[in-house]
């Protein structure tokens, strides 16, 4: 009998700490806001370091312009960020697919008076987090309002 509720103790407590655990974990879903929003933010706000939490060491950015393909080195991109400087950028997410260990997603960044720029990312998780790999973009121009 003691054997038993022994048994029984240890199954209830493996059981309510597996519960707690995967409450407390965040949704692929979430997990992946986070990273954009390191990207967003971190632009916005000068902050390189939470772009690097946000790209893989090895992403290239992607965009065209005056008809031909422009690559750039994220470190490049990341390297034109300035630490504490303030860009004004507004930036909202607009969709995330996630496949199992794949996803894409969308925002959109608004610089008021020049221009809006949509961003496309692909983004894998490994090593239990999620990355951006690549990042393509395309921006058009904003009507530049008059100032009185």
């Amino acid at each position: 009998m003691k054997a038993l509720i022994l048994s029984l103790l240890i199954v209830i407590t493996y059981t309510f700490e597996g519960f707690s655990q995967k409450n407390n974990t965040k949704s692929d879903k979430e997990q992946i806001e986070e990273t954009l929003m390191h990207y967003i933010e971190g632009t916005a706000i000068g902050q390189p370091e939470r772009l690097r939490k946000a790209f893989h060491p090895n992403f290239n950015l992607y965009t065209v312009a005056n008809d031909t393909l422009w690559t750039r080195s994220g470190e490049e991109y990341i390297s034109n960020i300035k630490t504490g400087e303030k860009y004004n950028r507004i930036g909202r997410v607009i969709f995330i697919d996630i496949e199992k260990d794949a996803a894409i997603a969308k925002a959109e960044i608004v610089v008021p008076e020049w221009r809006t720029f949509t961003d496309y990312f692909l983004l894998l998780r490994y090593e239990g987090t999620w990355k951006i790999v690549h990042k393509s973009y395309s921006w058009r121009e904003l009507p530049k309002t008059e100032k009185k």
